[in-house]
């Protein structure tokens, strides 16, 4: 008979052969997962321990149950998995001042990188946004999520899927450092001109100017 710690263990290891399995398949997002038996009898394990590790990135919201259809693969930020897994790693004031740290330094890389290689396309996407940010603020509204997607855009620019990827959990953590900055009195309205000397350096392909002006925007965004 398995005790506690065996239990704990096998329940661990079935999480990563999970994962092997979608890898193994090639499923993505959307794709459906093998039925729990099929789980159980690939990983030679019982059901159960299946069942628990099936809750589990449930939760997290990596997957969703469908009633009549199965299981199916969710994007990592479904269902809040960011904001549940922020709200244990930045308990305490030294990993926030880190995460904000690793923002800046993937932040003037990403413009770095972007002012060399960004796309037409992308620069006419940021100027909108820029627009939607200033049409939210004369609502009294906060733009946040446009806010969001301009600094995505350059990371995306960056043409570097690597930093993108380890961008994205980074900033999606502080985002809640995000709307506090904002919120404070008249940043808004500062942070838009910020963005608008970024793209300009953006379109002069200026990584000098674009460099310096992400320092000067993440610092007085209280984020450096």
């Amino acid at each position: 008979m398995l005790d506690e710690t065996q239990e704990l263990k096998l329940y661990q290891e079935v999480l990563l052969k999970i994962n092997d399995i979608i890898i193994a398949d090639n499923l993505t997002v959307g794709d459906r997962l093998p039925s729990e038996r099929e789980l159980a009898e690939r990983l030679n394990v019982g059901r159960s321990s299946v069942r628990e590790a099936l809750r589990a990135l449930e939760l997290l919201g990596l997957i969703a149950t469908r009633r009549g259809e199965g299981t199916f693969i969710q994007e990592y930020t479904s269902h809040r998995l960011v904001e549940i897994l922020a709200f244990y790693v930045l308990r305490d004031h030294k990993s926030k001042k880190d995460l904000l740290e690793m923002r800046t330094i993937i932040e003037l890389d990403a413009v770095r990188l972007a002012a060399a290689r960004i796309k037409p396309a992308q620069i006419e996407k940021m100027e909108k946004l820029i627009t939607l940010s200033e049409e939210k603020l004369s609502h009294g509204q906060l733009p946040i999520e446009e806010d969001y997607l301009f600094h995505q855009t350059i990371a995306l620019a960056s043409e570097n899927f690597l930093l993108y990827r380890i961008w994205k959990p980074v900033f999606d953590y502080g985002r809640t450092v995000l709307e506090s900055s904002l919120g404070r009195y008249g940043r808004s309205e500062y942070s838009i001109q910020e963005h608008r000397m970024i793209l300009n350096a953006l379109k002069n392909r200026n990584v000098f100017e674009a460099e310096r002006n992400m320092k000067l925007h993440l610092e007085k965004s209280e984020f450096a």
